[in-house]
């Protein structure tokens, strides 16, 4: 979140010019990327040093998949805040003696933040935890263990030969 966030204040703010095309460039193609790349990117980043599928794994998956949804989705808003407001706030904060990082942090920022931090759609995705996070029966504490998700669970019950677990005949029942 914090990078995500930083990179849309900074396209938001300081993205007029080659650095700026070049972070959107980079996040929209991120954003196009198949989450099982993604995955088996990961895999290949913790999983191999690791020498072992954990929950941190799958975090680091969820979070490459995350960054560009989150760095664009802070830029359109703060660029919307910034419509609304015909004035920049950083005009009426600096005769107050504000300094220039509060300035453009302060006004904008508390208005934009509820779209810009809402959960990614692709925190659910199966196909990176498949690789990374692998899978467990039980509740785990530990990060650098196989941890469940309930993503993970609804994948064991759809390749289950049991019907109980497919809902071939009848309700669902704990496989």
């Amino acid at each position: 979140m914090p990078l995500g966030i930083g990179a849309g204040i900074f396209l938001s703010e300081y993205g007029r010019n080659r650095y700026g095309d070049l972070v959107r460039f980079v996040s929209d193609v991120l954003n196009g990327v198949p989450s099982i790349v993604i995955g088996i990117v990961a895999y290949g980043l913790v999983v191999m040093r690791q020498k072992h599928f954990s929950a941190l794994a799958g975090g680091v998956a969820l979070a490459i998949m995350m960054i560009p949804t989150i760095a664009r989705t802070t830029e359109q808003m703060l660029l919307l805040v910034r419509r609304r407001f015909a004035k920049p706030p950083t005009d009426s904060a600096f005769p107050a003696g504000a300094p220039r990082s509060r300035s453009r942090c302060a006004r904008p920022h508390r208005a934009s933040s509820p779209a810009s931090c809402s959960p990614s759609p692709r925190a659910g995705e199966t196909a990176p935890l498949l690789f990374t996070a692998f899978g467990n029966q039980y509740w785990n504490w530990k990060p650098d263990q196989p941890t469940a998700a309930l993503s993970l669970q609804i994948f064991t019950y759809a390749i289950s030969p049991f019907d109980e677990c497919t809902n071939k005949r009848g309700p669902v029942r704990w496989c």
